[in-house]
């Protein structure tokens, strides 16, 4: 008995580890997109790009995306 106990509880530390790491991962992405983002430098390429054009300009490719997944 004392051996099945130590094996899920193993299982569980596991699953609590992995998902502390992804969790942790996104953390660091969005602090990371953050920094990114607030560089003045970046932040004037993306004022002269224009966001609304970059969205206009992904749709037909995010349709197309959805047609072949549908089928």
């Amino acid at each position: 008995m004392e051996s099945n106990d130590r094996t899920e509880n193993h299982h569980e530390s596991n699953e609590t580890r992995d998902l502390l790491l992804a969790f942790g991962g996104l953390g660091l992405m969005a602090i990371g997109a953050g920094l990114v983002m607030s560089h003045p430098i970046v932040k004037r390429y993306l004022g002269q790009v224009g966001v609304n054009d970059m969205v206009q300009g992904a749709l037909p490719d995010i349709e197309r995306y959805l047609k072949l997944r549908s089928m």
